[in-house]
């Protein structure tokens, strides 16, 4: 599952070196996917992301991610249900505000780029590790600026980051899912060198 985002910019050559990025909050955001009654999947996003992406592809060891999700920002399109998700019964935003990813090993398997991390929710780390479609070739947008864009994705169980609330069917079912599918999709901008900002 993968939340699309466009970027209708001109194409500029990749610079094979160490680069940081600032992620675009304005244009990055993380969704989630949950069974609901064992028939469908419920989806919603969190709108607020922001951190940092340090990236040289000829060296993928180097490679360091962090990034910040504003948990209160949480939006499943039935504000009612968003109000539920914000309190105590599940994420508790007013004690637990954040979500945090901060890689610790980066690896291409198969062709694709493997990112294991610390994931902090709900005041429990667990060791995650995102599948990488990406990065894209860097590219200029229309102020001068340098970006590139990638989506992670990973599952989790709530249950391990003490998300435990459920109530049963009839059936003898959840109304609530335990696994947890989480996708993030970034835009990054590349920061200006030190030397470059003198």
């Amino acid at each position: 599952m993968k939340l699309p985002f466009s970027m209708v910019l001109a194409v500029a050559p990749l610079a094979f070196s160490q680069t940081t990025y600032e992620i675009d909050s304005s244009h990055s955001s993380a969704q989630f996917s949950v069974r609901h009654m064992m028939v469908s999947n419920t989806k919603g996003e969190f709108s607020k992301l922001q951190g940092s992406i340090t990236y040289d592809p000829k060296n993928l060891a180097a490679t360091k991610v962090q990034a910040v999700i504003d948990v209160a920002s949480i939006n499943t399109r039935e504000p009612k249900r968003d109000d539920h998700l914000r309190s105590p019964d599940f994420f508790d935003v007013a004690k637990y505000p954040t979500m945090t990813f901060k890689s610790k090993q980066a690896w291409r398997e198969a062709g694709k780029i493997k990112l294991k991390g610390d994931l902090a929710l709900h005041g429990v780390t667990r060791e995650v590790v995102l599948d990488v479609d990406g990065p894209t070739p860097e590219v200029s947008d229309p102020r001068g600026g340098a970006r590139i864009g990638a989506s992670a994705t990973t599952k989790i169980n709530r249950r391990d980051f003490g998300l435990t609330y459920n109530k049963l069917l009839e059936t003898g079912g959840a109304i609530v899912g335990d696994e947890i599918t989480i996708t993030i999709d970034i835009e990054a901008v590349r920061k200006p060198s030190a030397k470059a900002s003198e």
